[in-house]
């Protein structure tokens, strides 16, 4: 054990140094290729600038040269990004091109609001966690634990589309009941709705990953030790939280850090001037000054908050990670619930039954006198603001949604896992993109490629990787620490051995998992593109199109969208549930 610990600790300086490298170039990169998107795009800058001001489609020729002239178009991107990073350095970010304004004080303000709201998001995520995992944390101190959980709770709370239940708090408990408000930002009341929104999703999220690691850490030696010693199970329990919460908590950055700039539906519908909406309004303007700003402090949040997290997860770990003496956690034989196979069995119909039913019907008949329809005999799930058949849309989006979506998680995870398992070089890469929004990465993306339902894809996988990179990552830290993996190498194993019989059988089901429960989310990230015009165009009947085409409806005639919710719920649960029947038929 003394080699390992000496190996660990003379890497430790040259993978503080990597990472800091790695962060630096990502950084540059990402505003390199900021400033580049008027140019990637093929449109004028100057065309773009001037109807963002004042909605003019024909400006004359004189007044397009005067722009390219006020901002130095004619020079190109890097003189650009040079004169503004030099300003940069004197504490001067510019003045805005569509408004005029100075940049630091918008995007100073935005952050401290998008901040302020990540912070409440983040409280609702930790509670929401801790309620998942409270079954399994006080049977597993009380040596309860005999049966295992399905997720359907967590699958089902993951797979809500943040901006449909943020429409739904803000109709019920900010118009209906008055609890509180629905629209704006001037104190701690008006947070909470929209961090009831964000953090919902994102704590199921967590807690359904934790869930899922909490019996093998009350399935360790000491824990039976220290139960047959009899100490409190609020002791056990605490240990066993800090064993499991390091390989959860990189998870964060990706999932709730990256709300500051990733929030845009959220705070479109309570009218919350956060940097999201900033970043994203001054993309589609072409405002580059506010846009690189605001880019690069999300890389600057991205890098603060990745560091922090390492920094606790390691403290969390403590003196074994750093002695190379972490021994692995190995999941007992919990019996799975009864009603597991009925509930996968009965999802898994009703979603077949939903999709056929749906494929015999026209997905594109319009009829504007059978606008906004309830449902009915002959609309069962009503219709939409053209009268289209909501049932016939949802059968024909189906294939096409579920295809787009597991290859876009495939590519994500099989990316994430390639580079989790190289974390010195991709640390730097994994924190900056983690918290870049999808919305400007499919801006990105279309300037090269022009909009399509490929383009986004490759724009959804361009930032989807950096949670399974991540979780990757740490849990591979975790494995490399743990002394079988000593014994392996003083044995004689070699590095594809050691690979391939320990650290990807430790580390693959775990991404399997956050995969299944991310499943949902990858469809509404391509809809919020495809809602842009970046992605899959009108009139596909796509799933998550139809969320984002009928949510302004969500009030008048809440059908239009608990149709295309309850399909994403139908297709979440049995991929979760799923994954606990195997993991039982795999012992």
């Amino acid at each position: 054990m003394s080699a390992t610990h000496a190996a660990l600790a003379a890497a430790r300086p040259y993978r503080w140094r990597a990472a800091a490298a790695g962060r630096v170039a990502a950084g540059a990169g990402l505003l390199a290729a900021v400033a580049l998107l008027p140019w990637l795009s093929g449109t004028d800058p100057a065309r773009t600038v001037l109807r963002a001001r004042s909605a003019d489609q024909n400006p004359t020729p004189a007044e397009l040269a005067a722009v390219r002239e006020q901002f130095g178009l004619d020079q190109g991107p890097l003189a650009h990004l040079a004169h503004w990073a030099g300003g940069l350095l004197r504490g001067d970010a510019g003045a805005s091109w569509v408004s005029g304004e100075p940049v630091l004080p918008q995007v100073a303000t935005a952050l401290s609001v998008s901040l302020t709201l990540m912070l409440g998001a983040l409280v609702v995520t930790v509670g929401v966690a801790a309620a998942l995992c409270a079954r399994t944390v006080v049977l597993g101190a009380r040596r309860r634990l005999r049966r295992d959980r399905a997720g359907t709770a967590a699958a089902v709370l993951a797979a809500l589309p943040k901006f449909l239940l943020a429409s739904v708090l803000a109709t019920v408990c900010g118009v209906w009941w008055g609890w509180f408000p629905s629209s704006g930002w001037e104190g701690p009341r008006w947070m909470v709705l929209p961090s009831l929104a964000l953090g919902i999703p994102s704590g199921a999220m967590i807690g359904g990953l934790l869930d899922q690691a909490l019996p093998a850490a009350f399935h360790e030696p000491w824990a039976r030790t220290a139960y047959a010693a009899g100490l409190p199970p609020r002791h056990i329990a605490r240990d066993a939280l800090r064993r499991t919460v390091p390989g959860v908590l990189p998870q964060l950055l990706p999932t709730v850090v990256a709300l500051v700039g990733g929030a845009v539906a959220v705070e479109k519908i309570f009218n919350i001037p956060g940097l999201g909406q900033l970043a994203l309004d001054s993309a589609v303007a072409q405002d580059l000054p506010v846009l690189q700003t605001a880019t690069l402090a999300l890389v600057l949040l991205g890098a603060g908050a990745g560091g922090l997290l390492g920094v606790a997860r390691r403290a969390l770990l403590g003196r074994p990670l750093r002695d190379g003496a972490l021994p692995t956690l190995h999941r007992p034989p919990l019996t799975p619930p009864r009603a597991l196979r009925w509930i996968v069995l009965a999802c898994a119909l009703a979603l077949l039954a939903l999709v056929m039913a749906g494929l015999l019907r026209d997905p594109l008949q319009v009829d504007t006198a059978a606008r906004l329809l309830p449902p009915s005999p002959e609309h069962p799930l009503g219709t939409d603001a053209l009268g289209r058949d909501l049932l016939a849309r949802l059968g024909h989006g189906a294939l096409r949604t579920a295809v787009v979506a597991l290859v876009v998680t495939v590519v994500s995870v099989v990316t994430g896992l390639l580079l989790g398992m190289a974390p010195r070089a991709s640390a730097g890469l994994t924190e900056v993109l983690a918290t870049l929004p999808a919305v400007l990465a499919g801006l990105l993306v279309a300037g090269v490629t022009g909009p399509s339902v490929w383009g986004a894809a490759a724009a959804v996988c361009m930032v989807g990787w950096t949670p399974y990179a991540a979780q990757t990552a740490a849990l591979l830290e975790q494995e490399r620490a743990s002394g079988h993996i000593a014994a392996a190498v003083a044995l004689g194993a070699g590095r594809l051995h050691v690979l391939r019989r320990h650290l990807l059988p430790a580390i693959v089901p775990a991404v399997v998992r956050n995969a299944l429960l991310r499943l949902p989310t990858a469809v509404l990230v391509l809809a919020s593109l495809g809602f842009l015009g970046l992605g899959e165009q009108p009139p596909a009947p796509e799933w998550g199109r139809l969320l984002s085409e009928n949510q302004p409806y969500a009030e008048l005639a809440p059908w239009t969208v608990l149709g295309p919710a309850a399909a994403l719920v139908l297709l979440s649960v049995p991929a979760v549930a799923g994954s606990a029947l195997g993991r039982r038929k795999g012992r």
